[in-house]
């Protein structure tokens, strides 16, 4: 039976579905097979959007109907039936997990006693412990959307609290926690010893209000006002409108009172003040807005679109034919929503819940085991974790990538590592903000700042000054961001440094190669790529950088691919890769590689090593018994040393496609200070791995 958990509230607006995020993200930590489950939705055809947002969570490998339950409909119509269906869909999807989070109910917005009572029963039939969401907004002072509820008294608090407690014990559920969400943090402290004053054996917690979660899309706006799309980036629909204004006024005085992320409301037959505020959002000098809406229903003069063209072609237009009042009343009643979409709600989610949350507290009273098996996705927290515990600074010289912007706002909000980006600095934080990232704690440097040009040059002419490079040529040379990089990691101004989205691998590499240098003590630089399979790790070396590598190439490989495999966690027991096992081939080929396992044993005796093997022999328990008995790699080998790049890179890639693994890398080794390498089709996800791989290189062993 999985480890579960219940996570309900007896009122709207609580923002259980922060922490329901939050557990999930936790667990992945533990558990391979994670499950979500929605005992209660709205409609069997409309799709609940926060069983969407935690099915959208990379662990989670189930369909959206084993996820969900019943109807408020069918619970009307005859409750005790509801029950057992939901339990017997439950038992279903949970033969499937190690570990399932599940959410109650909350569609209607409206607690009541009633439906309370009955996500206890829920609970205490599927035998899950209950955490409780409280809201520190007070629900009854709304004015229209969730972001206008005033602050709740501690006291309010806790009365809900109390009632709550009691209404889960009275169906036979255990309580296990109570989480105040939303909360004034002055109150944090107060709210927290209060609520153990109720139960010392309860877990408590208090999480912040962040105006930012409960701000609605533009697309949300939008839908509220009925209106239509005129022109600007479908994409930035998704950004958030983190207030309203009406620009009705003279222009002197809207473009005064214009705030970051606003959607700014305008009479449509005011072109005055719709190209005034369009030019202030296109300066440095004025924030960057979030939408602009056209009301009254004008339409738009042919000249005035032209001339809307000529000054931005990204800010998102709406126009509505509701008038001021209309506008006004649908745009602030428009709800704000955890959309799986939004990146940033998504980071800063997490964010609040582990700097407010014991996670490993709350996992513990769920009695939750750690598995023995390593997922992809557990591996990747892993790095995060290990990253975030001894932070290091990473260089990105593609700043103007927005690939590696998005990156960015995702590893300052996890706190993965501080980042540098590279590149023209007002043009980086305007996109920054049109996409609704906060990059905020990243510093960004232009490559052509005079004073850091002129004295990378100055040691770049030293450390090329065999090759005869003169102070002049050095400047050009420097002023490549690659180079710029390079340079403020052999300086110390980095750690490390992480390239390659928007340039070819020579480009990333090659100043490491000139400026950086290799390690003491290793001659070559090379390369591995952690293949994550369905239930394990692997290093796979060299597969990206050396084609054909001499027997002592081949050890520095193994030696530096090994005290990889470490530093990730991985224990090393290195697989000398050809195509015969043992004495039972002879030629150069094969020769090279067991002259090569000669020397990795000599040099480093601290770790198992045989070669040559097969690759089934090393990986296969069944056949190393029949080719290599005895041995203490075979079949067990968990780094893999090809013989050349050829089959390296072949290997990795049939691997990764037939086998379905996750290859993270090239991850480079070998050089003195850590620079690594992407591929030109990064993703997002790509480039979060790569730096914090590279932050955890920089940490050392």
């Amino acid at each position: 039976m999985a480890t579960s958990i219940y996570i309900t509230s007896v009122e709207g607006f609580s923002g259980k579905s922060t922490v329901a995020l939050g557990i999930l993200d936790a667990l992945r930590a533990r558990v391979d097979r994670v499950g979500v489950f929605r005992p209660i939705s709205h409609s069997h055809t409309e799709r609940d959007y926060v069983l969407d947002l935690l099915l959208d969570h990379d662990d989670v490998n189930l369909s959206y109907e084993q996820c969900t339950g019943v109807t408020y409909d069918d619970v009307h119509a005859d409750a005790d039936n509801a029950l057992a269906i939901i339990v017997e869909k439950y038992r279903a999807m949970e033969r499937q997990c190690n570990a399932v989070v599940i959410v109650g109910s909350d569609f209607t917005d409206v607690g009541n006693p009633t439906e309370s009572g009955f996500n206890a029963r829920i609970a205490a039939n599927i035998g899950a412990p209950v955490v409780v969401v409280v809201t520190g907004r007070d629900p009854k002072g709304a004015t229209g959307s969730k972001a206008a509820m005033p602050p709740r008294p501690a006291s309010d608090i806790i009365r809900v609290v109390e009632s709550s407690l009691s209404e889960i014990r009275s169906q036979h559920a255990n309580p296990i926690g109570v989480i105040a969400n939303r909360s004034d943090p002055t109150l944090h402290q107060d709210v927290v010893e209060k609520i153990l004053a109720l139960d010392s054996n309860l877990y408590a917690a208090s999480i912040a209000e962040d105006h930012f979660l409960v701000a609605p899309t533009v697309r949300t706006v939008m839908a509220a006002i009925e209106g239509t799309f005129l022109r600007g980036a479908d994409e930035l629909l998704d950004r958030e409108a983190l207030g309203v204004m009406v620009g009705a006024m003279s222009v002197e005085n809207i473009v005064a009172r214009l705030r970051e992320g606003f959607a700014i409301l305008i009479p449509g037959d005011r072109t005055d003040a719709i190209l005034a505020v369009l030019t202030a959002h296109h300066s440095e000098n004025f924030p960057s807005l979030a939408a602009v809406i056209l009301y009254g229903g004008f339409p738009l003069s042919e000249q005035l679109q032209l001339l809307m063209s000529g000054i931005d072609h990204q800010l998102p237009i709406i126009s509505t034919s509701y008038d001021t009042y209309e506008a006004v009343l649908h745009v602030v009643a428009a709800r704000g929503r955890f959309a799986a979409d939004s990146q940033r709600k998504y980071d800063t989610a997490l964010q609040l819940f582990r700097e407010s949350v014991d996670a490993e507290q709350l996992l513990s009273r769920m009695n939750v085991t750690a598995t023995t098996v390593v997922t992809p996705l557990m591996f990747e927290y892993a790095l995060m974790e290990r990253a975030g515990s001894q932070k290091k600074h990473i260089v990105l010289p593609e700043g103007d990538d927005d690939r590696i912007v998005r990156a960015t706002a995702t590893l300052l909000a996890r706190d993965v590592a501080d980042i540098t980006l590279l590149g023209d600095e007002l043009r980086i934080r305007a996109r920054a903000s049109e996409l609704g990232l906060d990059i905020s704690l990243a510093r960004v440097i232009s490559p052509l700042d005079p004073q850091l040009v002129e004295r990378f040059a100055q040691e770049y002419s030293v450390v090329r000054a065999h090759k005869g490079i003169s102070i002049e040529d050095a400047r050009d040379v420097v002023s490549d961001v690659s180079y710029f990089g390079t340079m403020m990691v052999h300086l110390g101004l980095a750690d490390g440094m992480v390239s390659g989205a928007a340039h070819t691998t020579a480009h990333t590499i090659k100043p490491g190669f000139e400026i950086i240098k290799t390690a003491p003590g290793v001659s070559v630089v090379s390369s591995v790529f952690l293949m994550c399979l369905a239930d394990r790790v692997l290093v796979y070396g060299d597969c990206a950088v050396v084609p054909d590598p001499s027997s002592k190439e081949l050890a520095d490989i193994a030696i530096s691919a090994a005290a990889t495999a470490r530093r990730f966690g991985i224990e090393p027991k290195v697989a000398m890769l050809s195509y015969s096992t043992g004495e039972s081939g002879q030629g150069a080929d094969v020769d090279k590689v067991r002259e090569a396992t000669r020397l990795v044993r000599e040099r480093k005796p601290d770790f198992p090593v045989e070669g040559p093997l097969q690759y089934d022999a090393a990986s296969e328990p069944s056949v190393a018994l029949l080719k290599m008995p005895n041995s203490e790699v075979a079949g067990v080998a968990t780094v893999f040393i090809f013989p050349d790049l050829n089959t390296g890179n072949t290997t990795y890639k049939a691997v990764q496609r037939s086998a379905g693994a996750v290859a993270i890398g090239p991850v480079l080794q070998g050089l003195a200070k850590p620079v690594n390498d992407l591929s030109r089709g990064a993703t997002v996800r790509d480039i979060i791995n790569t730096v914090a791989i590279t932050a955890i290189q920089a940490q050392g062993d």
